[in-house]
């Protein structure tokens, strides 16, 4: 088959990107394709043996099929957990949407049939004062996998979220319903909203779940459009 690339974002911090990036790649898995995650930069990160190590990162390396170093899959990292962009001048470290995209295309040499890369944050979360990570997505050319925190307030961010993927040329290739309020009033109103609105496949509705696991979060998503 086709390689299949895409970058996975969110509609806001906290919604569950690497959760369901996780769970895309163990849906992956168990079809039986060879999968990649990739975290290019990471803040948030825990001294170790091997140096500055992220948990989301860590999660997308042990999930994915293909087993590639940790370096492969989380190159820029920071200890602070703060945006990219002061993260970087704190440190002294300078990020550009070209080392970012050079980075990924990299890890994107090894034998794959399915990559995901995670953005931080939301669509325009910046890494320096004149470039985000939509401007590595558009260098790449990645369609979009949205995630969407269904909490007040998700359809507008949801919406803004498109809006500022389609014109900036890329394709939304589908988009995940992540319940992370369970006490969302009028939950599946919303969904129902947001099907009608964002014009690209819904790839599934993942309940508030006690316990999650990259297994059980793929029980509730279909790849299959992303595959066609």
């Amino acid at each position: 088959m086709a390689k299949r690339h895409f970058f996975v974002a969110g509609t806001d911090t906290d919604v569950g990107k690497t959760v369901i990036s996780a769970a895309l790649l163990e849906k992956a898995n168990q079809q039986g394709l060879r999968t990649i995650g990739l975290k290019p930069v990471a803040a948030g990160c825990e001294p170790s043996e091997e140096g500055l190590q992220n948990s989301d990162a860590l999660l997308l390396q042990k999930t994915a099929s293909v087993k590639l170093s940790y370096s492969e899959v989380n190159p820029i990292t920071f200890e602070a957990a703060i945006a990219p962009h002061i993260a970087a001048e704190q440190t002294g470290k300078r990020l550009s949407a070209d080392r970012i995209a050079a980075l990924c295309r990299g890890s994107m040499m090894n034998p794959h049939d399915f990559l995901l890369i995670e953005g931080a944050g939301g669509w325009r979360v910046p890494f320096s004062r004149k470039e985000t990570f939509a401007d590595v997505a558009k260098l790449l050319g990645t369609p979009v996998i949205l995630v969407v925190g269904m909490k007040l307030g998700c359809i507008n961010h949801a919406l803004l979220t498109v809006e500022a993927i389609v014109r900036d040329g890329l394709l939304v290739a589908g988009w995940v319903a992540n319940r992370i309020d369970p006490d969302m009033q009028c939950y599946t109103e919303n969904v129902a909203t947001l099907e009608t609105m964002l014009r690209a496949p819904l790839l599934g509705e993942v309940p508030y779940l006690a316990e999650i696991t990259p297994a059980l979060v793929a029980e509730y998503l279909d790849i299959s459009e992303l595959l066609t």
